[in-house]
């Protein structure tokens, strides 16, 4: 505090106030106040006026500005930058991986993994990740996942970055025992694609139930909890998951080939 006190004490006899113009000096005179009650108010006043000039000066220069910060505690820290930095991006992982599909695969892998002919759907196209699900993790023959990103007309689902998921399975579905799971906030609609059994599912379904080719009971987590298209297509289940309306579910499931 005592050096701050001697630099503000040096400095005031330096401050240069430019010469009042004689017109506004006149205006000024005219418009004067009153004297104050108190002789010591203006004295006090200029004195204020010149510390606060003073304080301004002296914090503009890096020494002085610390040496103030430190006496008031201040833990601060002056910096000045060119550029602002740029955020980093959000890290970015394969597509549905968050998704616990099990192993990264291709498309031929996949196949080679499993006994059934994976169904591509032409609706969609070539998939932009493939998993497959080893048992006792996945179903007794292993489960296949095609994973789609969004495409024009079907736009992404939640948080997960995925638009469509096709689940493929050998299995078969049973009415019964998936359709008491579905909670209040769903319906069920039986439907018939290519002549195949299937079930449309509206509204927010969580967990799916189907007998796997060994004849064991599985309970399998709706991924995208979003609409779902069950279909039994000849002994292999396949499950298309999406904001999907019916007719763009059916659309999918009839271009499997």
């Amino acid at each position: 505090m005592p050096e701050l006190e001697q630099r503000l004490t040096a400095l005031a006899p330096e401050l240069e106030w430019p010469p009042t113009p004689t017109p506004y000096l006149r205006r000024l005179r005219l418009l004067r106040a009153p004297a104050p009650a108190h002789p010591w108010t203006r004295p006090l006043a200029v004195a204020a006026a010149v510390l606060l000039v003073a304080a301004v000066a002296l914090v503009a220069v890096p020494p002085t500005r610390s040496a103030i910060a430190g006496w008031l505690n201040l833990h601060t820290i002056f910096q000045h930058v060119q550029t602002v930095p740029t955020p980093s991006p959000l890290p970015s992982g394969k597509l549905g991986e968050q998704l616990g599909l099990g192993g990264a695969t291709s498309l031929q892998g996949a196949q080679g993994k499993v006994t059934w002919h994976v169904s591509v759907p032409a609706t969609l196209g070539s998939p932009d990740a493939v998993y497959y699900q080893a048992p006792p993790d996945g179903p007794s023959q292993g489960e296949v996942s095609l994973v789609y990103a969004a495409r024009p007309g079907f736009a992404t689902s939640g948080t997960t970055g995925v638009a469509v998921l096709v689940t493929e399975a050998r299995g078969t579905v049973q009415e019964q025992f998936f359709a008491k799971m579905l909670g209040t906030d769903a319906t069920l609609e039986a439907v018939t694609v290519g002549g195949h059994q299937g079930y449309w599912i509206s509204g927010h379904p969580h967990v799916f139930v189907f007998l796997d080719s060994s004849g064991g009971f599985r309970t399998e987590t709706m991924r995208l909890a979003t609409n779902t298209l069950i279909l039994d297509e000849g002994g292999t289940i396949v499950r298309i998951e999406g904001d999907l309306t019916k007719a763009q579910a059916l659309q999918i499931a009839g271009s499997l080939s």
